[in-house]
């Protein structure tokens, strides 16, 4: 290989190595490290062969526009509330059965995750799981976890079931003589293979390996281990805080927050109520031992030490205050910035208790903490700001209960009738009807599926069932700048020979390992890169080398880039690699090491059955 070339790959290979060394440890955002790349690789043109045309060719590449329009589209049919719908009857079929809820969670997940992006469908099935597993009698932790894992599975039933598979379909066709991209349904038969593969292994195996983290119908100050950081404190009549309102008072004292005013049985949510403090008020405080008792000596108040603060205190008057988790979506403006750039007090009206964050529980110091996707917080809001995060998708709320006060109807026997939030739009069957004409269209390819998507969209927002700011707002940006900063790194691991050389690495295992043996070993090693960094990254990366390596060995290509797409998009053994799992990793309680103890063994179980079935049906 010539100097120069020799220059090419190095530069390159580094370029790849610090993109995925920011992509694990995530020092910074992962759309800011793909706008880094595109800029990098423009800038060493020399060496990269990525001039600027081809630095930004990402965002007018067609999978891209393509997702683009499938999170719109997805948005479309989540506006109309029939996926909500969908969880509430699901609660009539559990019957406080731990094995049909699973079931139901699995066996419903699946299939919708096929046609409706999985990112969306589990934001808006967490807080109805966490419902299910109440009504149930089980730990949600029990239903979380499977919930990720069945809407990973159901990706991979349909060409739009995840960005992977669109990434796949244009590489197919710019790689392969021959071959104009992936078939609607061309996968399907071994999606389905594969989901219900993964199904069963949930229901037997993964069921006795899902650890029960969170307490059955757990005190929501215990599960975050509050009991030190909440105080009952009585305000004695020669305090400085006798006529003064609860948020000025509250303002005097940065390191307390007064969450709650006690007065002849009835309960005034703080800390931002105009409401005068009179002697003899308990007031509910948070913050840390040591700042509580610092307010005590300042505001001269008594510490009522006999008595606890529990979630049932927050609850005695719901109209005005309630306790909530929330999650931190990844592409939440709230992401990035700390608790107080947030504005969520001055704003919503909203106080952060605790952050978990994987094993992680952050109760002191809130105020400067920078928030992280898949950050799990303990609230204390009112139920405007729940109808608020809920509607912008800010944060997801993963207690449906919280909603009880925005018009659910409690019939005391374990079922209810379903608040707004649950009604079914008149326009469920039009934008469902138009997701099908989409799906129908391209598969019969009368429409490339970008143009049969985009229409889709044009449809959904001509018809009323979407509105073009929720279209605008249903992307995920921060996945489609990822997209566009990755595609032009694999221009250059191909402009560069990078490519050529790691498929140099395959076809020296193919010397050694029968065909199988190789795509096995092939796929085993993108399944764990996709755990590790982004899918959307790893499919980008290990197609091309796929495809290379394929046609030096004289073996079928298209089975190989098959390999590196199943793979890509079924990682189960971190929470990092999938935002899904990340999704659940707070709400579920989970640690680390629960995605490798259940997720391990489905991944390896996978990785044989896609192996065998992609040989068995587009052979070697």
């Amino acid at each position: 290989m010539p100097l120069f070339e020799v220059s090419s790959v190095v530069v390159v290979f580094a370029l790849v190595l610090l993109a995925l060394v920011a992509f694990i440890t995530d020092v910074v955002p992962s759309d800011v490290t793909a706008i880094g790349i595109i800029a990098a690789l423009v800038v060493l043109e020399p060496w990269t062969g990525v001039d600027p045309r081809a630095g930004i060719s990402g965002f007018a590449n067609p999978a891209v526009v393509t997702i683009i329009a499938m999170y719109m589209l997805s948005a479309g049919v989540q506006e109309t509330g029939i996926i909500r719908r969908l969880g509430v009857a699901l609660a009539a079929l559990v019957d406080g059965s731990e094995f049909r809820a699973l079931v139901a969670t699995v066996g419903t997940t699946g299939p919708i995750a096929g046609v409706v992006n999985n990112t969306p469908v589990v934001a808006v099935f967490i807080p109805m799981i966490t419902d299910l597993a109440k009504r149930a009698g089980t730990s949600p932790s029990k239903l979380l976890l499977p919930l990720s894992y069945a809407a990973i599975l159901g990706g991979t039933l349909t060409l739009v079931g995840t960005s992977t598979n669109l990434l796949a379909s244009d590489f197919a066709r710019q790689l392969i003589d021959g071959r104009d991209g992936i078939g609607m349904f061309e996968f399907t038969g071994l999606g389905l293979g594969m989901l219900l593969v993964g199904t069963a292994y949930l229901l037997t195996v993964g069921r006795w390996l899902t650890p029960a983290r969170i307490p059955v119908d757990g005190d929501r100050v215990s599960e975050f281990d509050l009991s030190d950081h909440l105080a009952f404190v009585r305000v004695r009549s020669e305090s400085p805080a006798v006529g003064r309102s609860i948020e000025t008072f509250d303002a005097d004292h940065p390191d307390i927050r007064i969450l709650q005013l006690r007065r002849d049985g009835n309960a005034i949510a703080g800390p931002h109520a105009d409401t005068p403090i009179e002697p003899d008020d308990v007031l509910v405080v948070h913050g840390s031992l040591q700042a509580v008792n610092r307010f005590r000596e300042e505001a001269d108040v008594s510490h009522l030490l006999r008595e606890t603060v529990t979630e049932d205190t927050f609850e005695s008057s719901p109209t005005d205050g309630t306790l909530a988790r929330a999650i931190v979506p990844d592409n939440s403006r709230y992401a990035g910035k700390s608790i107080r750039e947030t504005g969520l007090g001055e704003y919503h009206r909203t106080t952060v208790l605790a952050i978990r964050r994987g094993g992680e529980l952050i109760r002191t110091g809130l105020g400067e903490r920078t928030l992280q996707p898949g950050d799990l917080l303990l609230l204390r809001t009112t139920p405007a700001s729940l109808r608020y995060f809920d509607d912008t998708g800010e944060l997801v709320v993963t207690d449906e209960r919280a909603f009880d006060g925005l018009g659910a109807i409690d019939h005391g026997n374990g079922a209810s009738e379903p608040d707004e939030r649950h009604q079914v739009s008149p326009k469920a069957p039009l934008a469902v009807g138009i997701l099908v004409a989409v799906v129908g269209v391209a598969a019969l390819d009368l429409l490339p599926i970008v143009i049969a998507a985009l229409v889709g969209v044009v449809a959904m927002v001509l018809t009323g069932c979407l509105t073009t700011s929720d279209a605008y707002d249903a992307v995920a940006w921060n996945v489609v700048f990822l997209l566009a900063g990755v595609i032009p790194l694999g221009i250059a691991l191909n402009e560069s020979g990078g490519a050529a050389l790691l498929a140099d690495l395959l076809v020296a295992l193919g010397g050694v390992l029968p065909l199988l043996g190789t795509l096995f070993v092939l796929y085993l090693a993108v399944g764990v890169l996709a755990s590790i960094i982004t899918p959307v990254a790893t499919v980008v990366l290990t197609i091309p080398v796929a495809v290379d390596a394929a046609a030096r060995l004289g073996a079928n290509e298209f089975s190989f880039l098959l390999a590196a797409m199943f793979a890509s998009a079924t990682s189960f053994v971190t929470p990092i690699g999938y935002q899904t799992n990340l999704m659940v990793y707070g709400p579920g309680g989970y640690e680390f090491t629960d995605f490798v103890r259940v997720g391990g063994p489905l991944q390896l179980l996978l990785s044989v059955v896609g192996t065998v079935g992609i040989a068995a049906i587009w052979g070697l």
